[in-house]
Formats: C-alpha cells, structure tokens, sequence
C-alpha cells in the first residue's frame, strides 16, 4: 500500500536539484537515496515530510500518516540533555507519564548499555549521538522512518548493530535512507533511487545492483543519443546536396524536400537525450613521488598505548613495504589511530619517534586524520595553499576550483566550506605534497560515492603505499592488500578482512 506519493516532484534551488520525480513509498520498501554532496538528498526527504515545499509537482500521503526523520546534526537545545531523556522527552504529552516503557524497550532494541542512559548528550561519541537521534524517532512509533546519512560517526559494530536493527523493523513500516555507504545500502535496500537533475531512474534493487542496471541504461541511452545524431548528421549532408541541386535546376520540389529533410534532422535532435553526465563536485588526484627503498617502515615489537600509558598491544616485528596498502582491522579503542599518530610521529618528528620505529629516510608523508586537522577552519582555501606549496595565485585559484572550491569559497574561511569540499581540499594538499606513503584515518568520512571510488582509483593508479583505517567497508574491499588485525592485545596479519567483518556482525560489539 503506497503511503507517500510523488508526481512530477522537482526543487530547484539556483540549478534543478531534482524534477520530474513519480514516486511512491509503501509498505515493505527499503528505499535507498544515492546522490553526489549537496545534490538534493537532504532536501527531498525534508520534502517527504513536510518540512520543505517543493518548487513544482505534488506530494500526497496517507491522511493520519506520522513521518520520523533522523537528521544529521544534533540539534543544540539537545547538547545538556541526557541519552534516555532525550528518547523520553520525544514521546508525546498524553503518553509522557503512562508509556515510559517504550523508551526503555527501543534503547534495549538498539543495546544502549544501563551507564550510557544517563549521559549528557555532549559527553557521547558521534555513533551514541547518531542512535540516540534513532531511539528518540523510533519511540515515537512513525509509520514511515526516514534516516539521513545514518551511517555517519558510526563504527562497524555501531554499523552491524544498525543494520540488524533495521532488518529486524515490522515490514509494514517503510524505510528511506540516503547515505553514501555503499555496503550499509546493499545491507538494508532493496530499492535505489538516483537522484538527478532531470529524470531520477529507480530500480527495485539494492545499491551494487542497482548501480550495474543504471550503467547499462545509460549505456543505452547513450549509443541511442549517437545513433540518432549520426542519422540526423546524414540528413543535413543529403539536404544540402539537394539544397544545391535545387538552387542550380530551379526545382521547387527538390526545395520541398530538402526542407522535409532538415525537419525530420531537427525534430531528431530536438528529442534525442544523451546519457546523464554527473556533475563532478570536485577532482580528487593524488600523487607519488616514488622512492628506491623497498622497505619504508619497520615496526620492531612497538608498544602502543594510551596517553596515560596503558598498553593497548604490541606490534611484533613488521614491515611497510612499497606498494604495500596496509588496512588496520579492529573494533572501536583498540588503539588503530594511535598506530597510524605513532608512525606519523616518527616520519614528522624523527628525533621523539617511539622507540623500535624506525623510517627509511627517503620516506615523505601524505596524512589526514578523521577531523581533517591538517586545514585550519579559521584559514582560508587560497591563503592555506599558497602559503604552504609553491604555486602562484592564479595555479592556486585554478586547483582550487577543480577540486570543487569555487571561485566565491575560496578565500573565505575553511570552517565555511561542506564536509565534501573540505575532504576534497584536504585530498589536494595531500596531492600537492607529493608523497611516497600515505597514513590515512577514515579517509572516505564526507565523500559521496563518487568521491570515494575517486580516491579508490587514484590509489590504486599510483600504486601508493598506505596504511589506513577505515569503517568503510566497500573501500577496504577496494584498496586494502594487507591487512593487520588489531585484537586480544594484539596484532596478527590476516588474509582477509571478510572474517573480522562477519564477528561484528554476528556480536555486533
């Protein structure tokens, strides 16, 4: 039974978002929402639920119908206010006092530990903020649940724990998710919608699916669109000739011909439609500089601990080799990022490297961490990249602008800038160092789709040496070639990551 349905729908903001949209949304689907950043995904879901007036079409829902949308961000009003009563405060006035229980069994659904309940908010990491943002739409018993980016500062038990949640959700219910995780859409979708500009195409499959059927559409569309323009092409070749004919014989009916002919080349192009070009929200190019060594890194039994000194595991003896893209498995704290600081530091600050680091000295870095503090928030685009790489205003401005920093962004403050345009930024300074190995910390957080198979392709192209730690687990599908578990106080090479991904989901913690 359809619950919401779309006609025609289109929202234009300076360009089309989105037009011409039939859509419906009934029970059973699991719709999942691909977009490039900033394409329309958030805006058609604010539409979904009222939130938001759409430019053209219509939207018709069931009357009664009670629509939960997961936002992004946390709201502020929220920040002081504990994890269950922020569930708890959702519930509404007549249910307040009689139906607390239902806080309680959607935070035990969602494995939300006794000690965590009473945090505040802003005590919690982003993955218990984002499942406090869900408990607190699940409670309220929605008849159709919409979920934005949900998979955003989740980790992959936080994502396995999610995704058995949702399967688990009465079908009657019907869930919309736009997100840029690939395998979290193939784990929970079984619809795809493509949102574009001018015709949207969807497909009664999951993501990987999906993306294939669209492909071959538009490989279809496209050797459609050439054929049409070649015969039209034919046709204005055959008119001109007769055009001239006509001119030198004084044939009144060569002349009607070569006008029938010109119109039937001009109705052709008029409806011909070529494939659908994707606006590119900015390149992603890396580089490598190459180097002679063939070991780059050698970890001699390091010892990674906490800031206090807790040990956390030792590394047993390894080494980084050229080529070598290092992926580091392992649940929440069991200390990857203080792996990727401590051979960081030992690259950085070669004199206070922990001890039985050792780097070859050829080695140069390319680093970005999840907060992407390697760009200020308070410098600017074009400020940031002259002054730390030698290249003029004008190279700076030109690189800026093919990585997706428009000419109006790019000298004010970088705090300013989307989370897509800073990772595409901090990708360029990383192409601008030139590096020979690269120690990268969820390196996907922010990237559309096509800007994580861009990274993916540039990697792979430039055969760069790397370690990385990802949540991403289509990326580490994609890149990783190595691969180092990091559990029991330990760290053991593994053949592949596919086991490690099946334990989270089967504990999902």
């Amino acid at each position: 039974m359809a619950l919401i349905s779309l006609k025609s729908l289109g929202v234009t903001m300076s360009a089309p978002l989105f037009s011409n949209l039939d859509l419906t949304i009934g029970t059973g689907d699991r719709l999942g929402i691909v977009a490039a950043n900033g394409r329309g995904k958030s805006t058609l879901l604010k539409c979904l639920t009222g939130e938001m007036e759409p430019t053209s079409g219509d939207i018709t829902r069931t009357r009664g119908l009670r629509v939960g949308f997961v936002e992004q961000a946390v709201p502020a009003a929220l920040a002081e206010h504990g994890f269950q009563q922020v569930v708890a405060d959702a519930l509404p006035a007549e249910q307040a006092e009689s139906e607390q229980w239902r806080v309680d069994v959607v935070l035990d659904s969602l494995d939300v530990p006794q000690p965590m309940r009473e945090r505040p908010m802003r005590a919690l990491s982003g993955g218990w903020q984002r499942l406090a943002l869900i408990a607190r739409v699940w409670v309220t018993d929605p008849d159709v649940l919409l979920l934005d980016e949900p998979t955003n500062h989740l980790d992959l038990a936080k994502i396995a724990q999610l995704e058995t949640w949702l399967n688990a959700l009465p079908r009657e219910v019907p869930v919309v998710i736009a997100s840029h995780d690939r395998a979290f859409l193939d784990a929970t979708t079984n619809r795809t919608l493509f949102l574009r500009p001018e015709q949207s195409p969807v497909f009664s499959l999951p993501y990987s699916r999906a993306r294939d059927a669209l492909s071959e559409v538009d490989a279809s569309t496209e050797r459609k669109f050439q054929r049409d323009m070649k015969v039209a092409q034919q046709l204005r070749r055959q008119a001109a000739k007769l055009n001239n004919i006509g001119i030198n014989s004084g044939s009144d009916l060569l002349t009607v011909k070569t006008k029938q002919l010109n119109q039937r080349a001009q109705r052709l192009e008029e409806v011909a439609a070529a494939a659908h070009r994707e606006k590119s929200a900015g390149a992603i190019k890396l580089a490598n500089r190459g180097t002679h060594a063939k070991v780059l890194i050698t970890l001699d039994d390091v010892a990674v601990e906490t800031p206090d000194g807790t040990l956390l595991f030792r590394t047993g003896k390894r080494h980084i080799c050229q080529g070598d893209r290092v992926v580091l498995l392992g649940r929440n704290g069991v200390g990857k990022s203080r792996l990727i600081s401590l051979i960081r530091n030992a690259i950085v600050e070669s004199e206070t490297a922990a001890q039985g680091v050792k780097v070859t000295p050829s080695t140069v870095l390319g680093y970005s961490d999840q907060a992407l503090s390697g760009i200020s928030g308070d410098d600017t685009p074009l400020a940031m990249l002259s002054r730390r790489f030698d290249v003029g205003e004008q190279r700076a401005r030109s690189l800026l602008a093919g990585a997706g920093v428009g000419i109006d962004m790019q000298e004010r403050r970088i705090g300013m800038l989307s989370g897509g345009q800073k990772a595409r930024l901090m990708m360029l300074a990383l192409r601008l160092a030139n590096p020979n190995f690269y120690l990268l910390d969820e390196p996907t957080n922010h990237l559309d789709i096509d800007g994580q198979e861009a990274l993916e392709t540039e990697l792979l192209a430039h055969q760069a040496s790397c370690v990385l730690a990802s949540h991403d687990r289509s990326f580490i599908r994609a890149i990783g070639n190595r691969f180092w578990l990091i559990e029991k106080r330990r760290l053991a090479e593994v053949d592949s990551p596919e086991d490690f991904f099946r334990s989270v989901a089967e504990t999902g913690g």
